[in-house]
């Protein structure tokens, strides 16, 4: 799975919110100042191209449809990124985000909490 570039991973944001979608309607979920039509267009058939998305021809324009499951690209580079600047260690990222107030003692609480609980949310 190649890592995607960050108008690449909003485009698929989009993709994965809608569960498949023509352009435009992503492009309308897009932040303000959105890319030109032609600009995700390209960046939609990069994504093709790296197999993230299939389109499908209906009448004149594509729908396309997303290949890989969010979840799984989240798995994987949540992991490639706590390797690259954590040491593989969670523990460190969490130390982190504590230490520039990112996230707070009850939050911690929480999380542990949702871990002794086995939930997921």
């Amino acid at each position: 799975m190649e890592r995607l570039t960050q108008p690449e991973e909003e485009a698929m944001r989009g993709f994965w919110h809608l569960n498949g979608a023509f352009i435009k309607e992503v492009l309308e979920l897009l932040p303000e100042p959105r890319p030109p039509y032609t600009t995700l267009a390209s960046t939609v058939r990069n994504l093709e191209r790296k197999g993230y998305l299939r389109g499908e021809k209906l009448g004149n324009t594509f729908r396309f449809m997303p290949l890989i499951p969010a979840e799984d690209y989240r798995k994987r580079f949540l992991g490639t990124f706590v390797g690259d600047y954590f040491r593989n260690s969670y523990k460190e990222l969490v130390s982190f985000f504590a230490k520039e107030q990112k996230i707070s003692a009850e939050e911690l609480k929480e999380i542990v909490r949702m871990i002794e609980k086995g939930e997921d949310k």
